[in-house]
């Protein structure tokens, strides 16, 4: 048994907040039910996959497809059929797209007040931009985290913060909707934003905030690299210790000749021969992986577990079995069908 078991959750959303949410759920053991227009899918399916790695199927493993086509009037009747066996439904919409759709919390609460409505959108319900277009780094830039200092260039982010909070905020937000539930009976409507999420991440201190000579990126004599992030006195001494330079301990946050001297010392070494030196000692200080490095990582392979390894759906693989569940029969479906509705 899992936290979520039996609880079922509609996905309407597109790309990758709203994926990463209800993959959050579908991990604690809900039951995932993406729905996708038949003609192509989540646009995720079609981008082309990055270092490596196929996003679609990283970020929807273990959930289900079926297709709807919401455009059509008709359907409507199908999407209410899967409504009354569901707890929560997910949109990712702009609030006029969701008013056209007809997936708005109040259009759907009219007819299913258990319904919990969760939007994940760009700027939220409400406010002058919340019908704008944007994605990931227009919130970032918005939020004041493409350009840190003054005087210096914005860069193009690293980790979509945007994206990623906003998914954690509505996975939270998600689980306290489904706790008051209980005591209430009644749904309630989660309104969750992107641009929020990158505000939210953009009160707290950024690496280069915190950089100085004892948290910092160093490079071994081989062209590798070490994290160092011995922020607490006691780590930094550790790691003074260690080699055998005390001079250095009262220089901990240093961001000029202290930090020079670490370097030139750290060139001294290759990664492999550092990483022997510190094995025993602890000072906060690994290894900078390459993305292709961090699977076969020992702790990483350990934490592995069937939840995560599963498989993402293929277009519409249940849409059959999931209609049938909701009351709708093989001869409407064929009728659906035939109609592009599904």
């Amino acid at each position: 048994m899992k936290p979520l078991d039996g609880v079922r959750v509609l996905d309407l959303t597109r790309l990758l907040p709203g994926a990463y949410a209800t993959l959050l759920l579908a991990d604690l053991g809900a039951d995932v039910i993406k729905i996708e227009d038949p003609h192509g899918g989540d646009t995720m399916r079609r981008l082309p996959a990055h270092s490596r790695r196929d996003y679609f199927a990283l970020l929807n493993r273990n959930k289900k497809s079926v297709t709807l086509d919401l455009r059509v009037p008709e359907a409507r009747s199908v999407l209410d059929a899967l409504l009354t066996r569901a707890d929560v439904i997910v949109d990712s919409f702009r609030p006029s797209t969701a008013h056209r759709l007809r997936v708005d919390a109040a259009t759907l609460q009219a007819k299913h007040p258990r319904i919990i409505c969760v939007s994940i959108s760009g700027f939220g319900q409400i406010g002058p931009y919340a019908n704008r277009a944007a994605h990931d780094i227009n919130y970032q830039a918005l939020a004041g985290l493409l350009l840190t200092e003054r005087d210096r260039a914005p860069a193009l982010p690293g980790p979509l913060v945007g994206d990623i909070g906003s998914a954690m905020t509505a996975a939270m937000r998600i689980l306290a909707a489904l706790i008051e539930r209980q005591r209430t009976g009644a749904g309630s409507v989660v309104d969750v934003s992107i641009h929020d999420a990158a505000i939210a991440w953009a009160m707290f201190p950024t690496t280069g905030d915190l950089a100085s000579a004892c948290y910092n990126i160093y490079e071994t004599a081989d062209g590798e690299y070490l994290a160092l992030g011995a922020l607490e006195p006691k780590f930094w001494r550790a790691f003074c210790e260690r080699l055998e330079r005390p001079d250095l301990i009262a220089r901990q946050h240093d961001r000029g000749e202290a930090l020079s001297e670490v370097r030139r010392v750290m060139r001294t070494r290759t990664l492999k021969e550092w990483l022997a030196f510190f094995e025993d000692a602890d000072v906060c200080l690994t290894p900078v992986y390459e993305p292709e490095e961090v699977a076969p990582d020992a702790h990483v392979s350990s934490r592995a577990t069937p939840a995560t390894n599963g498989i993402a759906p293929g277009l519409g693989a249940d849409t059959d079995n999931e209609l049938e569940r909701a009351g709708i029969d093989s001869e409407r479906r064929a009728a659906l069908r035939r109609a592009g509705v599904i």
